[in-house]
């Protein structure tokens, strides 16, 4: 059937205002300030866990290591400085998965950096890096002096001839840098000149059993950054975890202390679970330690009513985000503005349920990018997304393209208005008051988290 010269009008304004929706200001996710070093006695080094591995025996190799880091790792190198691929990048190269970014550690001190690199600024007060632009990348570079200044002797005073054989003052720099990281799967160490990995913290041990462990005990770990506890949960989303014992306990007992934590804070590292491919995990995880009611309660308190209902039916914002990790990954993350989208998307059905075809047919003018294709594809799938209660209205009436494209405009809207339950304290607590049994400890102190995005 064709369209109307009416219902064409209307798709155009839907596609606008869907437009202006996913055109957020992009949300800067670069710390401006490193955690500060943990603050423990630490005792004996245990030398029994020390491993130098070969990395080629491993499956690394340098064709692996973007174009980049490795200039920056060459030039320091090259200068005479100790500089290695540090954390996170060296886990996910084990793991053989692609880095989500490359962090550079050196022994040259970070003004040192700064006069190599042109196009390079110091970021941070207490703790802080280099940031090197080369090659259109932002490379982070941190320096083993920085670390050196804050340990306070509280790692003991241990001596050169106090190393196992084979072991220098080399190792001992990169031990003690290695203690002072969140867990030990991010604690090993890369130099690629000499294809070796490091590892004084039993790490690899770690990743061969899939568990997630602080590198000091977990409570203090957590009660010294209560942020380790939204990245603990982010890595064992994203690499498929389990925690340690005492981790867990941990976590369960000092998952509120993250109120304390900047608003900007705690939106990065939402970012961080809901943009890289390991979302729906991610919120399965937030809801199993009581989390996702202080982050996002609304979807908190939708998700507990609905499994009190519905029981095992399946849940459509866990299946948009599961359909969301399969268009995204660590390095080809997704822009906030449309995991934002989604929570908006889905409020607004909450609050308003709607015909099936007229919600497949905003999911699939969107992808396919043309009002007649959109609708031609929802028309014939309608019917698969009946399944999903309680946003999708109960009803066997055919729409017209005319209708359709009015009740898809509305639709727009009323997404756009959705924004609102996220950003604004007035609205989100009018609509809480529509979940009386649900507690929210949090929403108070949470209410103006997405307001960073949306103003």
């Amino acid at each position: 059937m064709a369209m109307s010269s009416l219902a064409a009008a209307k798709s155009k304004s839907f596609l606008s205002r869907l437009k202006t929706l996913l055109t957020f200001q992009n949300f800067n996710h670069t710390l401006t300030e490193m955690c500060p070093p943990p603050v423990f006695e630490r005792g004996e080094i245990e030398f029994s866990k020390w491993r130098k591995l070969d990395a080629r025996k491993m499956g690394i190799n340098q064709s692996m290591i973007p174009m980049s880091p490795w200039i920056v790792l060459k030039i320091l190198k090259n200068e005479g400085f100790e500089a290695y691929f540090v954390g996170g990048c060296v886990r996910d190269l084990v793991l053989n998965r692609v880095p989500k970014d490359f962090d550079v550690i050196t022994s040259a001190a970070l003004t040192q950096v700064r006069k190599k690199f042109h196009r390079s600024m110091i970021i941070g007060r207490r703790f802080p890096i280099c940031q090197v632009n080369i090659k259109g990348s932002v490379v982070e570079v941190s320096s083993f002096q920085t670390g050196a200044q804050h340990n306070d002797g509280k790692d003991g005073k241990f001596s050169v001839s106090q190393l196992p054989k084979g072991c220098d003052k080399k190792d001992l720099a990169r031990w003690r840098n290695c203690m002072h990281r969140d867990f030990t799967v991010n604690s090993l160490f890369f130099d690629p000149f000499v294809n070796k990995i490091y590892d004084y913290a039993d790490a690899l041990s770690d990743l061969k059993l899939s568990k997630l462990r602080t590198l000091i005990p977990a409570k203090l770990s957590f009660e010294e950054d209560c942020a380790r506890i939204l990245r603990a949960l982010r890595l064992a989303a994203r690499l498929g975890l389990s925690f340690s014992e005492d981790t867990e306990s941990a976590i369960h007992k000092l998952s509120s202390s993250i109120l304390s934590l900047a608003k900007s804070r705690i939106l990065m590292e939402l970012n961080y679970m809901l943009s890289y491919g390991a979302a729906e995990p991610s919120l399965s995880l937030l809801r199993r330690f009581h989390l996702l009611e202080i982050l996002l309660p609304l979807q908190e308190a939708h998700l507990t009513q609905q499994a009190h209902i519905s029981g095992q039916r399946p849940s459509m914002l866990m299946k948009l985000f599961s359909n969301l990790d399969k268009l995204v990954s660590c390095d080809r993350p997704a822009d906030s503005s449309l995991w934002v989208a989604i929570l908006a998307f889905h409020l607004a059905l909450i609050s308003n349920p709607q015909h099936p075809l007229v919600v497949l047919t905003v999911a699939s003018v969107l992808f396919h990018g043309k009002w007649e294709e959109g609708v031609k594809f929802a028309r014939q799938h309608a019917q698969e997304v009946q399944i999903y209660i309680p946003e999708i209205a109960s009803c066997s009436d055919s729409i017209s393209d005319d209708e359709l494209a009015d009740k898809v405009s509305e639709l727009a809207v009323q997404v756009q208005n959705s924004v609102c339950f996220l950003s604004e304290a007035e609205i989100l607590l009018k609509e809480m008051a529509k979940f009386p049994a649900f507690e929210c400890p949090g929403l108070v102190s949470t209410f103006g988290l997405f307001s960073i995005l949306v103003s």
